[in-house]
């Protein structure tokens, strides 16, 4: 089918569309490249370029140990650091090619390791704090990596065993043991131009960093991530998001994990750009980091947005208060609904926004450091709910959707070219087409070349035509604006023969306050139920203002006027699906779903199959007994 350029709809220097299909039935959807590559670039190369510039600007600001603040590292010191980093790699006998593995918290050492490894060619393993020890071993054996670099004396300890016992040619550096100051010492000898030296051959084509995916089922897979990818992102990414990141008043402090791709991605995007980046290792004490860095964007999972409006809804307490914080969040989720209208927000939905905004809904602006204005949203869907509830705040969400496989995003929405509930255009020099049975497939220079040392996992992933099959289902409207409506593998079919999206119901049910966690099933049972945990932190505060005694999480489970919540919440999400569809019964868990208990994957996604299997008993109780021979059919 001939393809159509699209006219008349950017409003910033996005490169040309182009689209087949016809208007409502979309198929296929490709953006141009706003600046074309060339080989020699390579990823540290995104970053030295603002030395030309400005090497006193700030890059990076560094939290001290005393409290909340933060020392400024400019680009000029952090290019030095990286040589001096990079002159020691070459000393302890590295050479390009040569994996390096990195475990520890998103930190500004992990940063600095990356970027001087990547400088010079060497490939960087990253692994989760949070993998197990057979995960780990999988990864050190299969990447064969010859050095690696710890931050804590657990995992000094954990890999030193791995190590000896799988006998892998691997030196072990510890940050708990002067790991750093041994590596640079290493390079004391070395000179500068030996790095640059190595620098001149890392080109587009190499391996830059293999990313091994804790997946949902099965033994991880190293995804290859090549200089290519990260640059065609980098250099076309700023300049496609110029608001968010490409100003010298862009901050983004970075919380999400550095060993997965999403906060690596940012990483090299705000290095990249010349905004500012800041490094916590966790969201215990996010609302006070924040508070303190005052990030203009911040990036977050679905799950965390959550958590922020939970919060603010506890906070609200009992009586006129609570009602209060409703009353304005409902107020800033109808004037954002009206944005989206031909009409926009009427004289009255404009009256209450101003008026709850200045009241109450402009707390939660000014708790995330009151200088935010922009979250990117990724690694699950968002529901329309908080999507509204925040732009209705003045933060506004660029939901995207992107796999490990294509680092990031292959799509996401802009500031000014968004729609709620979708997922967004996509981004240049990416195609996305939707295949017959509704598959979303994708194309481009963003896309992995393959999984490394695994033929067979290759073989099933690409079409014959050299697209990437990304396991999820969805639609393109006549814009090019992407819609995910479920995941290949994830559709419930009931013993009736229907067809069921689990995420619809499991995304409304977790913005019940105290939700923490759902796993709809009822694949060949008779009707559809849910399993679900309570969120710890929330239950104290939903107790006080509901007039109920403490009680932990276990008696939480079986005290009624909890249930009976948790059911309210039920009705309400089932409004959103056929009676067929919808949630009949619950149970309640004792537990909650996390990467710990391996219920949940580093990105928090939920193993959907690993739930099932763990919680069969309880699934079958709900049935009054496991599934009868006659219905495996």
């Amino acid at each position: 089918m001939a393809n159509t350029v699209i006219k008349g709809i950017d409003k910033v220097p996005h490169g040309a569309v182009e689209i087949a299909g016809k208007p409502g039935e979309l198929s296929e959807f490709k953006q141009v490249n706003i600046d074309e590559l060339e080989e020699w670039m390579n990823i540290a190369w995104t970053f030295r370029r603002r030395l030309e510039t400005d090497p006193n600007q700030v890059a990076i600001e560094r939290k001290t140990q005393m409290g909340n603040t933060w020392r400024p590292v400019t680009a000029q010191e952090f290019s030095e650091e990286m040589d001096s980093v990079a002159r020691g790699f070459i000393g302890l006998g590295l050479k390009p090619g040569d994996r390096i593995a990195i475990l520890g918290p998103t930190s500004y050492e992990w940063t600095l390791l990356d970027m001087a490894a990547l400088s010079i060619g060497l490939v960087v393993v990253p692994i989760y704090e949070t993998d197990s020890a057979e995960q780990i071993s999988w990864i050190l054996g299969d990447s064969a990596p010859r050095l690696a670099v710890v931050f804590n004396q657990t995992a000094a300890q954990l890999l030193t065993t791995l190590i000896e016992k799988d006998n892998v040619d691997c030196r072990l550096f510890s940050l708990a043991s002067s790991g750093m100051v041994q590596i640079i010492r290493a390079g004391a000898n070395v000179a500068q131009a030996a790095v640059e030296s190595y620098a001149e051959a890392v080109h587009l084509s190499n391996i830059a960093t293999i990313v091994y995916t804790s997946g949902t089922t099965g033994k991880p897979k190293g995804v290859v991530i090549t200089h290519r990818m990260v640059v065609q992102l980098v250099v076309n990414g700023i300049q496609y998001m110029p608001t968010v990141v490409n100003t010298k008043k862009a901050r983004c402090l970075l919380f999400l994990p550095l060993a997965h791709v999403y906060g690596r991605l940012i990483q090299f995007y705000s290095l990249g750009g010349p905004g500012v980046l800041g490094h916590v290792p966790d969201t215990k004490n996010l609302l006070a980091d924040v508070a303190a860095f005052r990030p203009t964007y911040l990036i977050a999972v679905p799950r965390v947005l959550e958590k922020v409006y939970n919060a603010a809804d506890a906070k609200a307490g009992r009586g006129l208060k609570l009602r209060l914080f409703r009353w304005s969040a409902a107020s800033a989720i109808s004037w954002s609904k009206a944005l989206d209208t031909e009409t926009g927000p009427s004289v009255i939905q404009k009256f209450r926004h101003r008026f709850y905004y200045t009241l109450v809904t402009k707390k939660i602006a000014d708790l995330l450091g009151g200088r935010v204005r922009h979250i990117i949203s990724g690694g699950g869907p968002l529901g329309l709910r908080l999507n509204h509830f925040f732009r209705g705040i003045g933060i506004i969400v660029m939901e995207g959707y992107g796999l490990t496989e294509t680092i990031g995003p292959i799509t996401v929405n802009l500031p000014d070219l968004l729609k709620v509930g979708s997922v967004g255009r996509a981004i240049p020099g990416a195609s996305i087409r939707i295949a017959d049975d509704g598959e979303i497939q994708v194309y481009g220079d963003t896309v992995t070349p393959g999984y490394y040392n695994n033929d067979e996992a290759n073989a099933a992933a690409f079409t014959e035509d050299g697209w990437f099959k990304t396991g999820d289902k969805g639609r393109m409207d006549e814009q090019g604006f992407l819609y995910i409506t479920g995941r290949m593998k994830d559709i419930i079919v009931t013993a009736g023969g229907k067809n069921v999206a689990p995420e619809i119901l499991e995304d409304r049910l977790r913005g019940h306050p105290l939700v923490s966690q759902v796993v709809v099933v009822g694949d060949r049972r008779p009707f559809i139920s849910a399993l679900i945990t309570l969120d710890a932190e929330m239950l104290p505060g939903w107790l006080t203002n509901h007039g109920l005694p403490p009680m932990d999480v276990v008696e939480a489970a079986s005290n009624p006027k909890v249930v009976a919540s948790i059911q309210k919440g039920v009705e309400r999400a089932n409004r959103a699906v056929s009676r067929a569809e919808s949630i009949r019964k619950i149970r309640i868990l004792n537990t909650d779903f996390t990467e710990e208990n391996g219920l949940l994957t580093p990105s928090l996604k939920i193993k959907r199959g690993v739930v099932n299997k763990k919680f069969a008993s309880e699934i079958d109780e709900i049935y009054g007994g496991p599934i009868q021979e006659e219905q495996l059919g």
